[in-house]
């Protein structure tokens, strides 16, 4: 169970470090001008990490999941509906820090 709280805060780490790379690259070149370019490169570099955050999470929710089934297969259903929250819950939060790095580039 606690490489699962690992992963949630892994994700949620890599999220904001890729918000606040977006937005700390926007705001330090403001005065000379490169404000557009680097934001979208913070955005780009944000997006990244969210999306490989996300994949890992949803990897080891699959792969703890599949050992669960395989170690006791009478209790597939119930392994099934557990896991389907907290793995929806991730996709979630990648698909909010998605929408938030699009919002950085197109605003």
């Amino acid at each position: 169970m606690t490489s699962l709280l690992k992963n949630r805060l892994f994700m949620f780490l890599v999220a904001f470090a890729g918000l606040a790379l977006s937005s700390a690259f926007g705001q330090e070149e403001a005065a000379a001008g490169y404000t557009k370019d680097l934001s979208l490169l913070g955005a780009g570099i944000g997006a990244g990490m969210v999306v490989i955050g996300a994949a890992l999470g949803i990897g080891r929710f699959a792969a703890a999941a599949a050992e669960s089934t395989a170690r006791q297969p009478e209790a597939a259903a119930d392994i099934r509906t557990a896991i389907n929250l907290p793995l929806f819950l991730l996709e979630g939060v990648a698909i909010i820090a998605e929408v938030v790095l699009l919002l950085i580039v197109l605003l």
